[in-house]
């Protein structure tokens, strides 16, 4: 927040003795030394007299945001706007008390005023980058902190900033270079070195972010953040115990910590603990950028109330293979007598309709029904009391592919050979993304085994991969669209022509589970919490062989097992 000097009195009355003058400069001099309340009292004394004096009210509203009144201040400083329009600092004060409030948008239009006034204003381009931070535009909000680095090449805040904008970017080489920058100017500056471990954790160097995390606990002690993502490196180190007594110190420091929280319960259930970890599930509704909670509005069914004749609504909330996963517990609904709408993504809609002929499927641009309950999707397993993994609803298949489909692909891909169908990769720009995709060129010792026929799943991302393979590896592309009326349609009928499906961690994993098919799961060394620790079955889907890094990054180890076992089924087959 700029406090400026008195710009000049707003009348005449200011340069006569006894004017307001002298008791601007002196209400100025106690702002300044951190007297707030008696320069307020001057600043409102000027105003009785002088209602329109800039200063007074410019400064009056610094004070009434220093002091928590940032509604005052937004008036105030609004009212010395209509007084002097083309003062930058007002604008970029109001864009200050506004981004408190979160009213970003007009934050980021009172930066861009002020800078139309000083386009030399480091501090509101660096500050303007933050609103654009806010709105989930890092791209737009890292070209402001260019700007404000441009002017002031040490702007710290700015360095800091740009880091965080790169890691939203999946970028965390160039972040990183953004924190030994802060580093080298304050060792000890604990953002930087949180930020720095973030970095490190993109780029798969687990125990180097660990340590990062460490010293920025050491630099601030108090540091929520630090101490959650000191947990979220443990858990990559596959030490979810050690993780949960960081995610408990982060929780301790600020109990309303929903990340924290929902990241216990990751480790959690990874441990296989499903009553302590369904329950904490249930903090993904307070996280920084909340999910699960119901689009709309209605009476929450807890699982106590009795459902049977009622109508509930189950809304989908995460990705396309979360929903796949959990639609499983609809069943159990029905089983209750309840009358089910299940409001799915637009995508799954024509998939889900196997799912059972009595739920009506709704998707987010239709008019819901009329209903008696709402419940989240992932919240089944915990109102439900899944408490351990023989309550999961594990029979398969629960969805099915289209016949007529079915029978077309089959026609189109032919007997022969041994028919893997492979998928490498998700969204890149996705959080849970990072360390899940494998490079399709490491399915190589599979596609060399005699009679194997390696048949591409992948859509959009990770195409490009496709034209590089070594040299003798071919991997054959279904001819035609794939799902272009609707999401998996096609890939579905697809993977029921296949003798065996192999994957990423991606929805093409839930979707080969959920149709009962063979499906081997290719999993990073410390993978997600449904996968569980250690196991090589899953109690989700029966007819799926999970493969897991021995070591983290080795994708080798995992392709080098794989042959080893699809060499002896091919032989079998």
């Amino acid at each position: 927040m700029i406090a400026p000097g008195p710009r000049g009195a707003s009348s005449p009355a200011a340069e006569r003795p006894g004017g307001v003058a002298p008791m601007l400069e002196r209400a100025v001099v106690l702002h300044r030394g951190g007297k707030l309340a008696e320069a307020r009292a001057l600043y409102e004394q000027v105003l009785r007299r002088q209602p329109r004096n800039f200063d007074a009210l410019h400064l009056l509203g610094t004070i009434m945001a220093q002091t928590g009144f940032r509604l005052e201040a937004v008036d105030l400083i609004g009212k010395a706007i209509a007084v002097q329009p083309r003062d930058a600092s007002a604008h970029y004060n109001l864009g200050n008390v506004l981004r408190d409030l979160g009213r970003t948008e007009e934050a980021v239009a009172s930066y861009d005023k002020a800078l139309a006034l000083n386009p030399r204003s480091a501090g509101a381009h660096c500050n303007r980058g933050n609103g654009l931070l806010d709105l989930g535009r890092p791209a737009e909000a890292l070209a402001s902190y260019e700007a404000a680095l441009r002017l002031t090449p040490d702007y710290v805040r700015a360095l800091v900033n740009s880091a965080v904008a790169l890691l939203d970017l999946r970028r965390p080489e160039e972040a990183l270079v953004f924190c030994d920058r802060v580093i080298a100017l304050k060792p000890d500056h604990a953002k930087a070195l949180n930020n720095r471990g973030n970095a490190l954790r993109q780029l798969r160097r687990s125990g180097l972010a660990l340590a990062s995390f460490e010293q920025a606990i050491a630099a601030s002690p108090d540091f929520a953040e630090a101490h959650c993502n000191h947990g979220n490196a443990l858990l990559d180190l596959r030490r979810p115990s050690d993780a949960i007594a960081s995610y408990d110190r982060a929780v301790a420091l600020k109990p309303d910590y929903g990340d924290a929280l929902w990241n216990k319960a990751a480790a959690t259930l990874m441990m296989g603990d499903f009553a302590g970890g369904w329950r904490l599930y249930e903090a993904r509704k307070q996280r920084r950028e909340p999910v699960g909670r119901c689009p709309v509005p209605g009476p929450e069914w807890t699982g106590r109330e009795t459902i049977a004749g009622k109508t509930l609504l189950v809304y989908f909330e995460q990705g396309l293979g979360d929903t796949i996963q959990f639609s499983r517990f609809i069943g159990l609904l029905e089983a209750r007598g309840a009358r089910v709408v299940f409001l799915v993504p637009t995508r799954l809609k024509r998939l889900l309709r196997s799912l059972s002929p009595s739920v009506e499927l709704v998707v987010p641009s239709s008019a819901v029904p009329r209903f008696d309950y709402q419940v989240a999707l992932l919240s089944l397993p915990f109102v439900l009391a899944t408490r351990d993994e023989a309550a999961i609803p594990s029979t398969v298949p629960y969805l099915a592919a289209e016949p007529d489909r079915t029978a077309a692909w089959r026609r189109r891909l032919g007997d022969g050979g041994f028919k893997v169908g492979v998928a490498w990769q998700g969204n890149p720009l996705a959080e849970t993304e990072s360390g899940r995709a494998f490079p399709l060129a490491g399915l190589a010792p599979l596609a060399g085994l005699p009679g194997v026929r390696l048949v591409s799943l992948q859509k959009n991302d990770g195409l490009d991969q496709l034209p590089g393979l070594p040299p003798g590896m071919a991997v054959e592309t279904p001819d035609g669209p794939i799902d272009e009326e609707d999401g998996f349609v096609d890939t579905a009928a697809i993977m029921m022509s296949l003798d065996l499906v192999v994957t990423a961690d991606t929805s093409i994993a839930h979707l080969a589970g959920a149709l009962g098919r063979p499906v081997w799961l290719a999993l990073q060394h410390a993978a997600e919490w449904r996968w569980l620790l250690d196991r090589s079955d899953s109690p989700w889907y029966p007819t799926m062989r999970l493969f897991r890094q021995p070591s983290q990054n080795d994708w080798a180890g995992v392709f080098s097992a794989m042959t080893e076992v699809l060499a002896g089924r091919v032989r079998s087959s």
